[in-house]
């Protein structure tokens, strides 16, 4: 029997309005639970009017997730950063893990003063978030 092909998909958005706590409680409850259904797994990293997320899973499965992702009414200018296929997930305990970027995060505004997305290649920005999920200080885990 052939397994189906696992993929990971990065992607960025700009924020439609203020990212509140309530707008990010709601957001991880929701995915934490259709992702553990749907064999999905990744991180959400936010703050400064952006989302950054990576998704991990079967390739029929985070296709389904990125389109309804495009047609949500809480981002627009969402753009595919990423997409590769993959043998080992990076976060295959994580339904959704969650790291939150404040407007005055040193190690952004430190280490890299003109970061922007949008124009970074989607290794650079992978390499970012993979930065940012090993320091520990803004991950908050999803439930066991």
């Amino acid at each position: 029997m052939q397994t189906r092909p696992l993929i990971r998909l990065l992607y960025v958005s700009r924020a439609a309005g203020p990212q509140t706590g309530t707008v990010s409680t709601s957001i991880l409850s929701v995915a934490q639970t259709n992702n553990r259904k749907n064999g999905i797994t990744g991180v959400l990293c936010q703050g400064q009017g952006l989302y950054l997320q990576v998704l991990e899973g079967q390739r029929s499965a985070v296709n389904q997730l990125y389109a309804a992702i495009l047609n949500d009414k809480r981002h627009h200018d969402v753009e595919l950063l990423q997409l590769e296929e993959i043998t080992t997930r990076r976060y295959p305990d994580w339904s959704m893990a969650h790291v939150e970027l404040s407007d005055q995060d040193l190690m952004i505004r430190m280490n890299h003063p003109d970061f922007d997305p949008y124009t970074a290649s989607g290794s650079t920005v992978m390499q970012l978030l993979t930065a940012l999920v090993s320091s520990g200080d803004r991950l908050t885990m999803p439930p066991a």
